[in-house]
């Protein structure tokens, strides 16, 4: 029976792709991948396929056509996975923001402590997180407190992208009601999974911003995060 795989978005990550892959393969435990490639004009879809012929049976690459969120291509992710009958699930960016050692720490709270979702997280052990200016460090941790004042979700990093899902919390999710593709979709998972009544628990992770590519942060998708909060909230009180 499949065991863990790692779900990783990309959209022109040619920068990082190669090097993410061989990091999670190299890991002891065995990881296997899957590349949501959403139509990336550098090439790396062309580049995955290359690596996996060196891997046969641990990467695995689905394309879309075009760039359509990030939420949409978790989701993507996470229903080829339950169909593979993958046990735990996992979400990581292609950037090395997210450290692929910090994979077995998270796969460990779940497997062995007892978490249903596992939080990689930058602020439950004060603010870990390198090579951001002051005021991206301020307005994502601020933002969480924001989250966390609003919802009710009893974690520190409410906005995190570093997780590890057991597959019943996503079998129990219905994928069509999810809102959100950008920045409110972490947010909204995790509330939705808290809701339902799984165990969210948070294991410190330092994060680096990324050294290569660009980032896809924007306005809009802090606006969505502000404002997708408060409907969540609403949404919840009406039982929806």
């Amino acid at each position: 029976m499949p065991h863990a795989l790692v779900v990783i978005p990309t959209y022109k990550e040619r920068e990082n792709i190669e090097a993410i892959i061989e990091a999670v393969v190299a890991l002891p435990e065995a990881f296997d991948l899957l590349i949501v490639d959403d139509n990336s004009p550098d090439g790396t879809a062309d580049l995955v396929r290359k690596i996996q012929r060196k891997h046969p049976g641990r990467i695995h690459l689905n394309e879309r056509k075009g760039k359509l969120g990030l939420g949409t291509a978790y989701i993507h992710g996470f229903k080829w996975a339950l169909k593979q009958d993958y046990q735990y699930i996992f979400e990581m960016d292609a950037d090395f923001s997210h450290d692929p050692k910090d994979l077995p720490r998270l796969l460990e709270a779940c497997e062995v402590y007892g978490a249903d979702l596992a939080i990689g997280s930058r602020y439950s052990k004060g603010v870990n997180v390198v090579n951001w200016p002051m005021s991206r460090v301020l307005l994502s941790y601020f933002a969480s407190k924001y989250v966390r004042l609003v919802t009710g979700m009893p974690i520190h990093d409410t906005t995190a992208g570093f997780k590890c899902y057991r597959r019943a919390v996503l079998e129990a999710i219905d994928f069509e009601k999810i809102r959100f593709v950008g920045y409110a979709f972490q947010i909204e998972m995790k509330f939705r999974a808290w809701r339902k009544g799984f165990n969210l628990a948070e294991v410190a992770v330092i994060f680096t911003d990324r050294k290569e590519g660009q980032s896809k942060m924007s306005r809009g998708i802090i606006r969505e995060a502000v404002f997708g909060v408060l409907l969540l909230k609403l949404s919840s009180l009406f039982g929806r």
